[in-house]
């Protein structure tokens, strides 16, 4: 007895060479619409929101272009979800993850059309991932000892990070203040501590770093506009009970004067709750929610400054900056912990005033403050400035350092075009794929810069089977150059991720022979 369907109405499934193709297409499709954004002269591109207010977001970083897609094919949210990976884990490398597990895909096509069983193919490219790494970790650099070196290479990762985003044009600028923030940090990968504050006006070279931390509020009318040695509490409570908490609550009277008492007992109520807070002996009070008008004057007679609506990821950074913690009951002022630091104080940037803490108890917080054009450019400024800290901060851990401009590239194309030599069986043919697949990231830099990516390649493989060769792709002068005398440098930590990460999404992709989609829920018409 045959079964006519298995599965419900509407569930559809391919399988076989369907199922493959379908995932092989969805994956190099992704590679391709963002490999034009690779490399110093990579493009930039525009998402546009269909929701309220069409929001316009101007990037050229892989993983801000892939979060905001609405991706149908399964294959293809694979590689959105490695490139997310990749910025979550080293900040850098997005776009090139992508474009190598596609490049991979792209090559396993070919294979599987050939009749190479994926299960060869994927046992290749393990041995090739593998090949490729040992290549690398021979060549790398560790300066960790001498810090001179050290920090110059950090200053080189940071400029090559920027140098192909918008930063570009003030990159040495931008890599200076990232490597100041990043070594500020001692060594802990927490950018928690490093606040990025944008404000339109000026040029982006009018952006500094501050040290300290830089709450974006005003200080109230009638209050200190400068507190020395100041113990701040940091709290999260309600500072407006003029008005009755309990919605839907009537209040029957029978005369006004029953309503001026009312009124009376929450002011004596509100007054009782800041005299709490005033005897804790602090001199700032930060709230996260709104403080009315009546605890603000009995602030303001006692001295003491109160900053209200400091919104959450601000107060949350300044408990952390300050050593305090967040409260919200005052009945106990020992088991309060309070901030401490040397100096508030208002200052001006731009046409805004912001309130700016100094000499905080965690030394190693700063606030980085970016102007720009307009609020495109500071996003995007922002975006790249935070790939280049996640790296330094990496970095900082993991020491070890590539050149970069394609030579990473080329050092591993050759081991691995050595080892597939030396494999017997259909394997080598796998591994060589690999090679060519490595090859493309060049290439592809290459090309969007308008060179004559064929030529420069053969260039490059002819230089790199000379012995210990810097050889890289300089697109500026459009040739060959010396990576190590142009300064481009790569961190080890993303080069490493970029490879594993992608072989490894393509091995998954690889290995899919059959894709079932579901039906899609119905809604029930009768539910009223």
């Amino acid at each position: 007895m045959a079964i006519d369907r298995l599965l419900k109405d509407e569930a559809t499934e391919e399988k076989g060479e369907r199922a493959r193709m379908a995932s092989f297409v969805g994956a190099m499709a992704i590679a391709d619409l963002v490999k034009t954004t690779l490399g110093p002269k990579g493009m930039d591109k525009i998402l546009q929101s269909t929701g309220r207010g069409r929001n316009v977001t101007v990037t050229n970083d892989g993983a801000t272009i892939l979060k905001s897609l609405h991706i149908d094919n399964p294959a293809a949210k694979v590689l959105v979800d490695i490139s997310k990976v990749q910025d979550d884990e080293v900040g850098d490398g997005t776009t090139s993850v992508v474009v190598l597990a596609g490049e991979l895909l792209r090559e396993a096509e070919k294979l599987v059309a050939s009749k190479i069983h994926p299960m060869t193919i994927i046992a290749g490219y393990r041995m090739a991932a593998e090949c490729a790494r040992d290549a690398l970790l021979q060549k790398v650099v560790d300066n960790k000892e001498d810090s001179e070196k050290f920090v110059s290479d950090l200053k080189k990762i940071a400029m090559t990070t920027l140098s192909s985003k918008i930063l570009s044009q003030d990159k040495e600028y931008f890599a200076k203040l990232a490597v100041d923030a990043v070594l500020r940090l001692k060594g802990s990968t927490n950018l928690e501590s490093i606040q990025i504050i944008k404000k339109p006006g000026g040029s982006l070279k009018d952006s500094f770093l501050d040290e300290g931390f830089i709450l974006d509020k005003k200080i109230g009318i009638g209050q200190p506009k400068r507190i020395e040695n100041a113990k701040i509490l940091v709290a999260n409570t309600a500072m407006d009970t003029d008005k009755v908490k309990i919605y839907g609550a009537r209040v029957r009277v029978d005369s006004m004067s029953k309503v001026a008492e009312i009124e009376t007992a929450e002011k004596e109520k509100m007054r009782e709750k800041v005299q709490k807070i005033v005897a804790h002996g602090i001199n700032c009070f930060v709230n996260r929610q709104l403080i009315y008008n009546f605890p603000e004057e009995l602030f303001a007679d006692a001295g003491i400054l109160a900053i209200e609506h400091a919104d959450f990821d601000g107060i949350e950074r300044l408990a952390l900056v300050t050593g305090s913690e967040i409260a919200s009951t005052f009945d106990n002022p020992e088991s309060v912990k309070l901030g401490h630091c040397k100096l508030i104080e208002e200052i001006v940037i731009g046409e805004d005033k912001l309130i700016h803490f100094s000499g905080v108890e965690l030394g190693q917080a700063c606030s980085i403050v970016l102007r720009g054009a307009s609020f495109h450019v500071l996003d995007e400024a922002e975006r790249s400035l935070h790939d280049a800290l996640c790296v330094l901060s990496q970095t900082v851990v993991d020491s070890r350092v590539l050149l970069g401009g394609g030579w990473p590239e080329m050092v591993m194309a050759k081991g691995v075009d050595e080892l597939a030599r030396k494999t017997p069986g259909k394997k080598s043919l796998a591994i060589e794929a690999f090679s060519r697949a490595l090859l493309a990231i060049p290439t592809i830099i290459a090309d969007n810069a308008g060179l004559d990516s064929a030529e420069l390649i053969l260039k490059l493989r002819a230089e790199h089977h000379k012995e210990a060769t810097n050889a890289g792709i300089d697109v500026i002068s459009g040739a060959v150059g010396d990576m190590a005398e142009l300064g481009i440098s790569e961190a080890f930590k993303v080069k490493q991720a970029v490879l594993l990460s992608a072989t490894e999404a393509a091995e998954m992709i690889l290995r899919v022979d059959e894709i079932i989609t579901c039906a899609p829920r119905r809604r029930e018409e009768d539910r009223m």
